[in-house]
């Protein structure tokens, strides 16, 4: 009885220094609130490096342990990012905050466009263009996603349709490689595409005789229950799986097949010898569609961005913090090596919301803030 009452003394203690705390807190708060307006006044940026660094080495001075220095150091950390999130909420509602130059439009154009996809007839990338666009547009292949790039950026088309994430395999990492590669195009709108791979091959074969299957490493990894449960059929991965559809038709060989769309084998005059082979059935690819204008819409709900930080303990979980701040959903998040500085690594993130919101525009003026790079990608809707 005499150490439970032992116990809640301590706990009346850590309760009257908490509240303690929490009204030098709001004193403290409110002197930042001072800080932004004067900032206002005089143009001054909101992250002054040098002061932090040195209010991190004071306070720091006052301890005595390596513990108790690290703690007093990574709680006053968390105090002045808090204190800039605030400051930047100031200064967006006078008008100084984050500007992502992108032109809002009632709707984004395609009546007349012409269209890029990565493949041949019956490629997944042709299906969700064909979707986006509808059959009537102008429908063009390429060899590479590069290729397709190249084709906008050189004003030889005006959009191009790009596989981005499969639900079932993942996310298709070359891509955003490659959007690193071009920062004049920008995502204006994405595709869900539900693909079901059918196996095919030419009159007479049969699943039994098969030594071959040719498609996409992508599809192939969303076929390996079927792969596994023929081992003795040879996986082979190829550029695209209207290209594996139309390689078959051309060998006629009966020990071959593909697995690619239903509609590539009734273009390419082939049999299907097994209907979703795939091991998910709600398996779907999210496609993009990318353009030369920075352009978003009023109901677009998605910004995609991508940035890169110090490398550095604590700077991505400091930067994600902006995000639960302002109440900003993340949607997705990757990360990519950056070729120039080996394990080092630039970050990939979908949020939930368009660049008119407020809160977002907090979020990413303090994002901003404390990281080294910042590119917004595209925010977009669903077609």
């Amino acid at each position: 009885m005499e150490e439970k009452n032992a116990l809640l003394k301590i706990r009346d203690q850590l309760d009257v220094l908490d509240y303690q705390i929490t009204e030098l807190y709001k004193q403290r708060m409110d002197l930042c609130e001072k800080v932004a307006e004067y900032k206002i006044e005089t143009g001054k940026a909101v992250f002054d490096p040098v002061r932090e660094a040195q209010k991190l080495d004071t306070v720091q001075s006052y301890f005595d342990t390596d513990f108790d220095r690290k703690a007093i150091r990574e709680l006053y950390q968390q105090m002045m990012t808090i204190s800039r999130r605030r400051q930047f909420g100031i200064l967006s509602a006078h008008g100084k905050s984050f500007h992502a130059d992108f032109e809002k439009l009632d709707a984004i154009p395609k009546s007349g466009k012409r269209v890029v996809y990565q493949g041949v007839e019956g490629a997944y990338a042709h299906l969700a263009a064909r979707q986006c666009f509808g059959t009537e547009t102008a429908l063009r292949h390429v060899k590479t996603w590069k290729d397709a790039m190249d084709e906008v950026v050189e004003e030889q088309a005006d959009y191009a349709v790009l596989p981005i994430e499969n639900s079932s395999h993942g996310a298709v990492s070359d891509i955003f490689d490659l959007l690193v590669r071009y920062p004049s195009l920008a995502i204006v709108e994405e595709v869900d595409l539900h693909v079901a791979h059918a196996l095919m091959s030419v009159a007479g074969a049969s699943v039994d005789g098969l030594k071959r299957i040719y498609s996409h490493p992508q599809a192939l990894g969303q076929c390996a229950a079927f792969l596994e449960a023929h081992p003795e059929i040879e996986a082979v991965p190829v550029l695209n799986t209207a290209v594996a559809a139309a390689y078959v038709r051309d060998h006629q060989d009966p020990c071959s097949a593909a697995l690619a769309s239903e509609l590539s084998a009734e273009l390419y005059g082939l049999t299907i010898l097994q209907h979703g082979v795939n091991q998910e059935k709600s398996n779907t690819t999210r496609f993009i569609v990318l353009g030369r204008e920075r352009v978003y819409t009023a109901d677009a709900e998605k910004i995609s961005i991508c940035f890169e930080t110090a490398h550095k303990p604590g700077t991505l979980y400091n930067a994600l913090g902006n995000f639960i701040f302002n109440d900003v959903n993340m949607l997705m998040i990757q990360s990519r090596p950056i070729q120039e500085k080996p394990f080092e690594y630039r970050f990939f993130v979908d949020l939930e919301g368009n660049l008119s919101m407020p809160n977002v525009i907090n979020a990413l003026a303090g994002l901003e803030d404390q990281i080294t790079s910042l590119r917004i990608l595209g925010n977009y809707g669903k077609e």
